[in-house]
């Protein structure tokens, strides 16, 4: 049980994606800090595993990071009241053009909680087939699909050329999902 508390929060910025603010909280020995808040929607991801356990994954540019990075397909919430396995699959046909005939949720999470409260949801997608797709943004008419093997996944990772937390999570939870 917490005996921190909140006081106040000064909204600082609102973007399009998310927002920024300064909270003001107390801690247990009746001190006050100040926080920097960020407000995220919300997040969703699915890994794409096809018959023969290659998933599909996307090479997309990252802005804050300026690089390309090689992730399960993902998205925002951004769409009021959608459920987020829904999301998850119009971001799978979005981006890779195919839909999921059966759909797993395999975890929830808060992404950087000392700072975001962004809060996503993997799934795993299965029994895939192809839909047609349709680029938002000018980082998703760039993207390109990667089909990789999902025993590739562990060297991927160790080697670096997968480093972003949710594909990582999914990843290996798929890899566990469809292994018992």
């Amino acid at each position: 049980m917490t005996q921190f508390r909140k006081l106040a929060e000064e909204r600082v910025y609102d973007g399009s994606l998310i927002s920024v603010g300064r909270g003001t909280f107390q801690g247990p020995d009746g001190s006050t800090f100040n926080r920097d808040l960020v407000h995220h929607p919300g997040a969703v991801s699915i890994v794409p595993v096809d018959d023969d356990r290659s998933v599909l994954l996307v090479r997309q540019y990252r802005a804050a990071i300026d690089a390309d990075l090689l992730e399960i397909p993902a998205g925002k919430r951004d769409v009021e009241g959608e459920p987020p396995a829904e999301t998850a699959l119009r971001e799978l046909a979005e981006e890779v053009g195919m839909r999921a005939g059966r759909v797993e949720k395999l975890a929830e999470f808060y992404n950087s909680p000392g700072f975001s409260n962004e809060y996503s949801y993997v799934f795993l997608g299965m029994d895939l087939q192809p839909t047609p797709s349709s680029a938002h943004s000018p980082e998703e008419a760039a993207m390109e699909i990667e089909r990789v093997a999902l025993d590739e996944v562990p060297m991927l990772i160790q080697t670096a050329r997968i480093v972003d937390a949710k594909s990582i999570i999914g990843l290996c939870l798929a890899r566990d999902f469809l292994s018992s």
